[in-house]
């Protein structure tokens, strides 16, 4: 379960490693534990994704869109995305 965890969550959102911990079989109190860690690090995970993936903010609507639509699929949540591209561009350390 570790590694999987230590392989999928770098890259991927809460939602989609809950996910695949399911799929595989994991214990429900341990997915429980593991989402709380996970839960913690969401906003600096999806800034990392954002930044290797985009690295300026979008320029218009359908940018923006193309943008929310690519960190959902990796398994963000949408308020985390929200503030991920309200920071798009500023710097990050100022929250």
């Amino acid at each position: 379960m570790q590694s999987l965890v230590h392989r999928r969550a770098p890259g991927r959102g809460m939602s989609r490693v809950v996910q695949e911990l399911r799929q595989h079989g994991v214990d429900p109190d341990q997915i429980a534990e593991v989402k709380e860690s996970l839960q913690a690090t969401e906003l600096d995970r999806a800034r990392e994704v954002w930044e290797r993936r985009y690295g300026t903010p979008p320029a218009d609507a359908n940018a923006r869109a193309k943008q929310t639509r690519f960190l959902m699929s990796r398994g963000f949540s949408y308020d985390v995305i929200k503030r991920v591209l309200a920071g798009a561009g500023a710097a990050f350390d100022d929250e």
